[in-house]
This record gives C-alpha cells, sequence and structure tokens, in this order.
C-alpha cells in the first residue's frame, strides 16, 4: 500500500505538465485524485486514463480559472467526485505565466495574472477548508522567479511572490488542526508552459550554466517534492517554501 492509501487529494492544473505529474504521482501513493482542468478535455482524459491503467483513481473535474463562478463549479465537481468523503490534499498547481517586462505589462494583464494565479487559489483554499480533514495538506505552488529578479517576467513574480507569502499565515492559523501548508518553488521546468525558451538551445545551455546540478528539471522532480510534502513523513514541516530547482542561482560555479 502507498504512504496516501485511502487519502483524497485535488491538483488544480492537473491534466498537463507540472501538475499531471503530481496528480500521476500521488495516485501511484494510493490517492484518490481529483484532476481539475481548465478547458483541454482530451488532457484530462489522458491524464485520469494514465492513472487508472496503473492501477490508481482518479476523476476530472472542469472550470476555467479567471471566468464567473469558476470555483463553484469546481466544487460542485470535486463534492460529486468524493461522494461524500473528506478532502485531504489540496495542491494549487493552475496558473499562467508572463513574459512582459513592466513597460508592456498591460492592466488586463496584470489582473488576470493576479485573478488566476493569487486569488482563484486563495479562494479555493477557503472553500476547501470545510471539507479539509484535520491532519491535511495544502501544497501552493510557487516559484524561484520570487528569488533573483526576471525583468521578462515581473508580473508572474510579483503573484508567485504573493503565493509564497499565504503560507507562513495560513500555516499558523490551521495549525491546531494538524494541517500543514507549504509553498513549492520550482526553477525551469520542461512543460509545454515553458517550451517558448526550454526548446531554444542556447536558452536551455545558459539556464544549465546557472544551476548546480547542470540541467532544467522535469515535472517529476517538482512531483517527488510535493508528495513527499503531502505525506505524513511531512507532519514536521509547515509555513516554510521549499525551493525545488536543482539549485539555481546558488552563485558562482566553482
Amino acid at each position: 500500500m502507498g504512504v496516501l492509501a485511502g487519502k483524497t487529494a485535488l491538483v488544480t492544473g492537473g491534466s498537463r505538465g507540472i501538475g499531471r505529474a503530481v496528480a500521476v504521482r500521488l495516485a501511484a501513493e494510493g490517492a484518490l485524485v481529483a484532476v481539475h482542468y481548465g478547458g483541454n478535455d482530451a488532457a484530462a482524459r489522458e491524464t485520469v486514463a494514465r492513472i487508472e491503467e496503473a492501477g490508481g483513481q482518479a476523476f476530472a473535474v472542469q472550470a476555467r480559472f479567471g471566468e464567473k463562478d469558476a470555483v463553484d463549479r469546481l466544487f460542485e465537481g470535486l463534492t460529486g467526485g468524493l461522494a461524500g468523503r473528506g478532502l485531504d490534499i489540496l495542491v494549487n498547481n493552475a496558473g499562467i505565466g508572463s513574459s512582459n517586462p513592466i513597460s508592456q505589462v498591460t492592466p488586463e494583464e496584470f489582473d488576470r495574472l493576479l485573478t488566476v494565479n493569487v486569488t482563484v487559489p486563495f479562494f479555493v483554499i477557503q472553500r476547501a477548508l470545510p471539507l479539509l480533514n484535520d491532519g491535511g495538506r495544502i501544497v501552493n505552488m510557487g516559484s524561484t522567479a520570487s528569488r533573483f529578479a526576471v525583468s521578462m517576467q515581473i508580473g508572474y513574480t510579483i503573484s508567485k511572490a504573493a503565493i509564497e507569502a499565504m503560507a507562513p499565515t495560513l500555516a499558523n492559523d490551521l495549525g491546531r488542526r494538524g494541517i500543514t501548508v507549504n509553498t513549492v518553488a520550482p526553477g525551469a521546468v520542461r512543460t509545454d508552459m515553458t517550451a517558448g525558451y526550454t526548446s531554444i538551445p542556447e536558452a536551455v545551455a545558459t539556464l544549465e550554466s546557472i544551476t548546480a546540478l547542470g540541467r532544467l528539471g522535469e515535472p517529476e522532480d517538482v512531483a517527488d517534492v510535493v508528495t513527499f510534502l503531502a505525506s505524513p513523513q511531512a507532519r514536521w514541516i509547515t509555513g516554510q517554501t521549499v525551493d525545488v530547482s536543482g539549485g539555481t542561482y546558488l552563485g558562482p560555479l566553482g
């Protein structure tokens, strides 16, 4: 039996990339996983099928974040799929990126970044609290972008810094229930969201040159850490940000 046998989990943005890897990994450890997705039905079906083919349990829940009543639709589908069971693990993974410097970020783009990357996760947590079982786990997806300067990602950086700032207060508020709240901060990871630069050899070489472990991350690198934080073994870790970047920008390489 896996360490999460009998547990339930919600992974937002769980149909592709890091979210898919997290959903697959949690299911492999025995959790029933709700795979949230925005609009790509085929990707969601593929993720659920991959989990079920490996002997796991999963169901898909559709809600396009940024649209009115999206959180309501998410929880309607979630509670239906849980069929009366509580929630043990919430992974706020869904998010959008930006590749504009401050001079080119429009009010509309900035508002959408904050809505999808900050406001929605905040209210997903709020709505999840009555469902969340004592001893539960909340893992939010941050980014190493909040640790150093990346001028082309300033809007994205601000949104991820806000997500990171949630964890300590939430951890304090929920600690008496045995619920832990942590942030995982990936570096550059090969996904369809990052294909714009991870498909360029020169960009990859630059990123690898500033990373202690000398390579880009894979979704599974992040999923393993999320699964650890969701497990009983991480019961004494809360309010923390875990850098999962292979040691990006640690200092001059010797």
